[in-house]
């Protein structure tokens, strides 16, 4: 049995995880013998081998390819003449330099956004013109705006068309040698550029899955991938929306919470305000007991003195005084609950701690 027919078969018996630990060259072997493992073909075809340093040493386990990469795409066809462009496709052909790309390649460019353009329409997406006559500078290729944009699902994924260049080694001329020799600072090239047939997609915006670049290749050129690109524009459309569910689920989820918050601070008010209450009125019994304390001890001193206009007056602010304390003793009236003015929102703030009394 190979290394990697028993490492595949102590996965299967260990559930699909195992940690080696150890240290020296035995655990630094582990990497290249997942990558055998890779190779070997014996790998379930929904199953991917990961193999990764973790803390307790290096760790090997098979994790689930997603049903996107499972898929059977369907070939996107590409017109050999385009008859009826789109209408971002004719604000490019309307260009002196449509892309900024070399004449050779730009038909065949403008008929694989036509066929990119008018597949991902079919599935309800959107698309439109960008900056259709430039090409980037070298330093902004993959930043620069998009030659176009599809949107999908509210997410709105750029294109940019770029040509690739070939490179060849730079044979000085004897201009260029002499002003080397002439003045220090004169570097002549290493290499030549020059435009090439090939052509590179580039997307940027969204969540990447696949990739964000395809280019033509000797094996597959682009007309090839022209549906893993489709495919690209909307697993990204489909993850914006799943957020975008996703972060109106947590705003309701957030209000009902708060909702919940400000009813119980509402509740924490009403019995703050009623304990206030509560202490007020037994605040004003003490303050009218101790009134009524001193009208007695006054009735008391002027039923000594003798008849007159001085124990006329004296009498008849006691009767006003009695009166008046007994407006303020509150056992006067009997007892009930108070009413509960209407808060307002620096009255909650109290109670409601990390919540704002204006909204979630």
């Amino acid at each position: 049995m190979t290394f990697s027919e028993q490492l595949l078969q102590e996965l299967a018996d260990a559930g699909g995880r195992i940690v080696k630990s150890g240290s020296g060259p035995e655990l630094e072997k582990w990497p290249s013998r997942v990558a055998a493992a890779r190779r070997s073909g014996r790998i379930p075809e929904t199953k991917e081998l990961y193999g990764g340093w973790c803390r307790g040493g290096y760790e090997i386990k098979f994790i689930d390819i997603p049903a996107w990469r499972l898929a059977t795409l369907e070939p996107i066809p590409v017109l050999t003449r385009l008859a009826r462009p789109h209408t971002a496709v004719r604000a490019m052909q309307n260009e002196p330099q449509p892309l900024g790309l070399t004449k050779p390649v730009q038909g065949r460019a403008l008929r694989l956004i036509q066929a990119l353009i008018t597949a991902t329409e079919a599935k309800g997406h959107s698309s439109s013109a960008g900056q259709t006559g430039f090409a980037p500078p070298s330093h902004r290729r993959r930043t620069a705006s998009p030659h176009f944009t599809i949107t999908a699902q509210g997410q709105t994924v750029g294109f940019l068309v770029l040509q690739e260049q070939d490179r060849t080694e730079h044979v000085a001329t004897e201009k260029e040698l002499a002003a080397a020799k002439k003045d220090s600072w004169v570097r002549i090239p290493r290499f030549d550029y020059t435009p090439s047939e090939r052509l590179r997609f580039v997307l940027n915006g969204g969540q990447p899955h696949r990739a964000s670049e395809w280019a033509d290749t000797p094996d597959r050129p682009l007309e090839d991938q022209l549906a893993e690109i489709a495919q690209e524009v909307t697993l990204r459309g489909e993850v914006a929306e799943r957020r975008r569910l996703d972060e109106i689920e947590a705003a309701r989820q957030k209000r009902i919470r708060w909702e919940a918050a400000m009813k119980e601070a509402r509740v924490q008010y009403t019995e703050a305000y009623r304990v206030r209450c509560f202490e007020a009125q037994e605040a004003a019994w003490r303050h009218a007991t101790r009134l009524a304390e001193y009208v007695s001890a006054v009735r008391t001193r002027v039923e000594t003195m003798p008849p007159g206009q001085t124990r006329t007056e004296a009498e008849a602010w006691i009767d006003w005084a009695a009166a008046r304390v007994e407006r303020l003793d509150p056992l006067n009236t009997p007892p009930r609950l108070s009413d509960i003015p209407e808060p307002r929102a620096d009255d909650l703030k109290p109670f409601l701690g990390h919540w704002s009394p204006y909204g979630p």
